[in-house]
């Protein structure tokens, strides 16, 4: 995994009545694998905390039967431990590349009750775990020492996704822990997260942009980033411009990658405006012009 600087935080088609739309996923998933991009299962993009865990089972064993040329990280998200435990050994048996561990939900731990959280469930599992700190979707912020002691008891902590949209608690968490490695989790970010030292990007740029965005996260690597703005900021708002992964949906159904925009609720289309889907047609052409010139 080594390689693999960007990881797709991909969505889950859905059909019109809310079930699975699994042939538009194989479709999605192999955009993916075309661009060289992991991919990760079940995150917030993906609407994992909306999927019961039939569901959210049936995602795993359909993603990893499709024996993709690229690695799959799964998330495990939401604040009841022991139906977290059984998910991550449901998926030992499947052998995912890593797993996606989300700061737990409503009860805004403190920083004692994060890392004993953590602790509990990258003990049940031996395969790499990447935590996420997004306290926008959370309600609070991973405490800037947890991932530094929690390397100090687990060697298979392979790194953070940081979705703060902060740099200077990006900056932070990198003081505290600089031998851990820092994923950006804001694709809009993910320029000033590399100066500071981040080395890569798990994004949702990449579901509508899988190869433009593979080359957008080598660029901001190597810090050569006088060409992105103002095309990349102007696509980067407008995906966000109504509740990930709506717009995310809307663009990808617009461009037949998948059948579909169904999201289940509390997401909702009626949060895309005419407007708003004008805005998200504009920035794939910009975006795919700028592709063609690199």
């Amino acid at each position: 995994m080594e390689n693999f600087p960007l990881w797709t935080a991909i969505v889950t088609p859905m059909n019109t009545d809310g079930s699975i739309d699994y042939d538009s996923f194989e479709n999605i998933l192999k955009k993916q694998e075309e661009a060289g991009n992991g991919v990760l299962v079940l995150g917030s993009t993906g609407e994992g905390l909306n999927l019961n865990e039939e569901e959210k089972r049936e995602v795993v064993t359909f993603t990893k039967g499709l024996e993709l040329d690229i690695p799959m990280m799964v998330g495990v998200g939401g604040f009841d431990l022991p139906a977290q435990a059984d998910f991550i050994h449901f998926c030992n048996e499947i052998e995912p590349d890593a797993f996606l561990l989300v700061t737990p939900l409503y009860a805004k731990p403190g920083a004692e009750g994060q890392f004993e959280w953590f602790s509990e469930l990258m003990a049940e599992t031996e395969i790499p775990c990447m935590l996420y700190n997004v306290p926008s979707r959370t309600g609070v912020k991973m405490h800037p020492n947890v991932p530094a002691r929690l390397s100090k008891e687990f060697d298979h902590l392979m790194g953070v996704k940081e979705a703060s949209g902060s740099v200077e608690e990006f900056k932070e968490f990198r003081r505290q822990a600089p031998d851990i490695k820092f994923y950006s989790g804001d694709d809009g970010l993910t320029p000033a997260f590399s100066e500071e030292g981040g080395v890569g990007l798990v994004s949702v740029a990449a579901n509508v942009w899988p190869k433009a965005t593979h080359k957008y996260t080598e660029l901001c690597l190597k810090g050569k980033t006088d060409d992105l703005f103002p095309i990349w900021k102007n696509a980067t708002d407008a995906l966000f411009n109504a509740p990930n992964p709506v717009p995310a949906k809307v663009l990808l159904n617009r461009k037949g990658w998948i059948t579909n925009d169904t999201v289940r609720l509390p997401l909702s289309l009626g949060d895309i405006s005419e407007e708003l889907e004008q805005e998200l047609l504009k920035a794939d052409k910009e975006i795919s012009s700028w592709l063609e010139k690199h």
